[in-house]
């Protein structure tokens, strides 16, 4: 979430401080005289203070945030993508992707937060139950609402031209069963040179979207290869698994958050002697539930390297083999990827496979030699190597 600019931040925060500091205040019509001093509750304006300060303090911290990561995102984008030849974006563009993503935080965390916040307050100590309900409903609404309004923001969909990889992404669909109601192609190439292709939407009305990169860089029968690997994803349930192993995962940090949100001593060693803020409780419990992170992350990266693995030869038994082999490899030189990594450090760092592992569960082989057609080294040379491995 992104918070107002600063300016907005420090006029705001002196308002509500002396409306709210009270642990009473009325409500009166001015020029009246007729109708009577009406008293508010002090819990109810304690609520509003919390909830109010609550949500600046995040807004604020992450408006802080934002502002520190920007050389960075300079960088990444400006001068190492473009580097290399990926970064497509303008200044402009990249200026526009931020306002926009910071207007939608606004837009999005204000309620979403406020509604977290009186849940909490309102439901006793059950909350995580309904905090959990409430985490799911908005998961869901995102799903929904992400390819409809939100991607249209940031990127151009067009519908995809007749033709033969069309007819062929839809004879893929017919033969799997998969609900495709709409194929459309992004305009990926206006930012970066990656490829990708994903399809997203309802169980039964799902849309296929192809980067234009991908279009451009790989042929017909390698397209459908990685469409046949994206669709044995949706054919094993594996984002249907992922869904529910994220709730169950939500549902566990919400139950320990019940507990934890009652432990003074934590609230204390920060300063926090004489109340305790719901929204600097969940900060500090993230905090400390942080190191088991990365066992979670271990056993997620295990899982989804798992389903990679089962997409590959989902698309290998439908007949793509030589087309994956061939598409992980354009899509591996094109993005100048690792080619090879050490075992355990890609475990726990990556949730897909290296593409060495890949290649041999398809049971991939070069038709042609590393050296072939190259120079024979001669004598000579081969004297001069002697005692030098290479």
């Amino acid at each position: 979430m992104v918070a107002p600019k600063p300016s907005m931040a420090s006029s705001l925060v002196p308002s509500l401080s002396s409306s709210l500091s009270p642990l009473s205040a009325t409500i009166s019509i001015p020029d009246s005289g007729l109708l009577p001093v009406l008293p508010l509750p002090a819990t109810f304006l304690q609520v509003v203070k919390e909830r109010s300060h609550s949500l600046l303090f995040v807004f604020a911290s992450s408006f802080i945030e934002t502002l520190l990561s920007l050389p960075l995102s300079y960088y990444h984008h400006f001068v190492l993508e473009e580097k290399f030849g990926f970064n497509k974006q303008t200044i402009g563009l990249w200026v526009s992707d931020l306002l926009k993503g910071q207007a939608l935080s606004l837009a999005f965390g204000v309620p979403l937060g406020w509604a977290f916040l009186k849940i909490i307050q309102k439901t006793g100590d059950k909350f995580f139950y309904y905090l959990w309900l409430f985490a799911l409903g908005v998961q869901l609404f995102a799903i929904t609402i992400y390819p409809i309004a939100i991607v249209p923001l940031f990127n151009k969909l067009t519908p995809l031209e007749p033709g033969p990889l069309k007819d062929a992404v839809e004879a893929l669909a017919q033969r799997l069963n998969f609900p495709l109601s709409e194929l459309q192609v992004i305009d990926g190439s206006k930012r970066s040179a990656h490829s990708n292709a994903y399809f997203t939407g309802l169980p039964w009305k799902k849309k296929i979207v192809i980067y234009d990169t991908l279009i451009e860089k790989s042929d017909t029968k390698e397209i459908e290869a990685v469409l046949a690997h994206e669709l044995g994803h949706w054919k094993m349930g594996h984002t249907t698994k992922l869904l529910l192993i994220s709730q169950v995962h939500l549902f566990y940090m919400f139950t320990l958050f019940s507990v934890f949100i009652n432990n003074r001593s934590l609230y204390n060693a920060f300063g926090f002697t004489r109340e305790r803020p719901i929204m600097i409780g969940f900060i500090l419990f993230n905090e400390v539930l942080a190191p088991t992170d990365s066992v979670i992350k271990l056993l997620m990266n295990i899982m989804t390297r798992r389903m990679e693995f089962e997409a590959d030869n989902f698309s290998l038994k439908l007949g793509y083999s030589a087309e994956l082999a061939s598409s992980l490899i354009k899509l591996q030189i094109q993005n100048l990827s690792s080619m090879d990594a050490d075992w355990m450090y890609s475990s726990f760092h990556y949730s897909h496979p290296i593409l060495t592992e890949r290649l041999k569960a398809v049971g991939w082989t070069s038709e042609k030699k590393v050296s072939q057609g190259k120079e024979e080294v001669s004598d000579e040379k081969k004297g001069e190597t002697t005692g030098r491995e290479l």
